[in-house]
Order: C-alpha cells, then structure tokens, then sequence
C-alpha cells in the first residue's frame, strides 16, 4: 500500500470514490425523511473534479491518495486557510475499509494542519467516522437540513439583496473572518463558477450567499440574524415555483433558518455532523459542505 501525493490524473478516480462512498453512507445511514440518495450526476461530477483542482492546485500539501497495485483506493484533501485547517474530503473505497488506510490518509492530510489554531470538517454519520474525529478532539455538532416546496406567499416582498460581482470580493474576505477566523482565499473563485452569487452592504448590516442552480443556499456568512435571513429568503426565492428545494449544513446556532423553515413550509431533518476543533460553533453562517 502507497500513500503518495495528489496529481492532477488521479482527479476521475477520486471523484469515483468518494462518489460511491458517500452514497453508500447516505443510503446505510440517512436520516428517515431524508430525501432519497442519489448518485451525482455528469455536471455534479464535473464540479467536484474542477473544484477539487482548485484544491489541489492551491493546497497539494493537502491532498493525498492510496493506492494498491496502481489503483486508487482511498482520498483526503485538505486546505488551510489563514490559521484554520479544514478536511474537504475523505474517502476509502469500501472493500478496503477497516484496513488502516484511512487512518493513513488522514494523518497525511493532517500533516497540511501544522501551525493552525483551529480545524473544520463536516462528518457523515457513519458511527466509524463519527468516533475517528472524537478521537482526533474534535467536538461533532449535528447537522440539520432544510428540504421541500417553498411556500410562495410566504416570500417577503421587498429585501436589501442585490447581485454580487468580483468586485464585492473585499467583503467577501471580511465577512468570512468575522464569521468563521478565517477568509476562503481562492475557494471563492469556484464558488463564483459554479454559483450565483448575492450579497448586502448596508452601512450597518452586510452578508453574502452563493445560490445554486434551483435555489437554496450553498454558503452564507452574515454579519447578523436579519442580514442572514434576508439572504435564506433570496436563495429560497430562486428556486422555481413547484420544485423541490434543499439547504444542507445548518447547524443548531442558526435558529434563524429554522425559523425561515417553518415560515417556508419546509421540513428539517439531520444528518451528518459539523466537527470543530479549537474554535467556537459559528454564528449566522451556512458552510459549504466541502469548503467549510
């Protein structure tokens, strides 16, 4: 067994793994109500493996593979962010589970994490996975999803959010520090690709969201519960009348988006789990689920 560095080629193959990996996670231990797993589809694939160049590309110190008999088996990867070290994914394949790889893995990727204060991950809930980060000292905090048909009434009729653009790059950074000690750097060059991106800057409020194709949020950083609910609003507002909405990784200190869950009509389950390390749960933020 070799545990070697990331290169650009083993891209398709990681992809694959985790891929499978998550999926047979969701389906062994999705939460009753979940929505049913899915694999990712074609252009789902396609942003995983360009977003995780970019990964590659600003971090290789971070991003490791496994491989047996020339064959990728298992991935982490990893970034730092200003002091925070942050796990965007891990993966083994399943027939080698249980054989020490994973731990292999992640002690290679958490090799990215010298000199950082603070650490971030979003868990499955896989029991192993759940008792490999408590013994790592991170605290696991369940998440919660938002998912169903928004009730259009409900929408506000007026709000402060307008259209983002590079430009509004400086309160991106800030923003970030403030919510979560630590700025997203090149993450948001991706996020910008494969979102839309909406923002406030009001003289006394501010916050932004990245909302995907079909509405919802994918990221939101606030710098207040209004700030923040207005920009739930906005996603929630973009998915078109009659779909199926989902807003993943929220966490308990957002009481705000569950109070824009019932307003909305959508329901809340849980799933998986934000595991944190050396930092505070943070406040009128939604994470991105590999980007943190």
């Amino acid at each position: 067994m070799l545990i070697r560095p990331m290169s650009a080629e083993d891209l398709p193959d990681a992809e694959r793994i985790t891929d499978v990996a998550f999926h047979q996670v969701d389906v062994d231990w999705g939460g009753r109500g979940e929505p049913e797993p899915q694999r990712r589809s074609a252009e789902h694939s396609r942003r995983w493996i360009e977003r995780t160049a970019a990964v590659l590309a600003s971090d290789p110190g971070g991003c490791w593979v496994a491989e047996d008999g020339g064959e990728v088996v298992g991935v982490a990867t990893s970034i730092k962010r200003d002091l925070t070290w942050i796990l965007c994914s891990f993966a083994v394949d399943a027939d080698r589970r249980g054989s020490g790889i994973g731990r292999q893995l992640l002690d290679a990727a958490g090799r990215h994490a010298s000199g950082c204060l603070r650490a971030m991950l979003s868990s499955t809930s896989d029991p192993r996975a759940v008792r490999t980060y408590l013994r790592a000292g991170f605290t696991m905090i369940p998440w919660m999803y938002l998912h169903g048909e928004v009730r259009r009434s409900a929408l506000p009729t007026r709000t402060h959010v307008r259209p983002g653009t590079a430009a509004d790059r400086h309160l991106l950074e800030s923003l970030d520090r403030r919510c979560r000690d630590a700025t997203h750097g090149p993450d948001h060059d991706i996020l910008m690709r494969h979102a839309g991106l909406v923002v406030v800057d009001r003289p006394n409020a501010q916050g932004y969201a990245y909302v995907p194709d079909g509405g919802g949020v994918w990221m939101l950083a606030a710098t207040d519960r209004r700030t923040a609910t207005e920009l739930l609003w906005e996603g929630l507002a973009m998915s078109p009348a009659g779909s199926t909405v989902s807003v993943r990784h929220v966490s308990p200190a957002q009481t705000w988006a569950l109070d824009v869950a019932v307003e909305a009509g959508l329901d809340v389950g849980t799933s998986g789990y934000l595991a944190l390390r050396g930092m505070k749960e943070p406040q009128c933020y939604i994470p991105h689920g590999a980007l943190l």
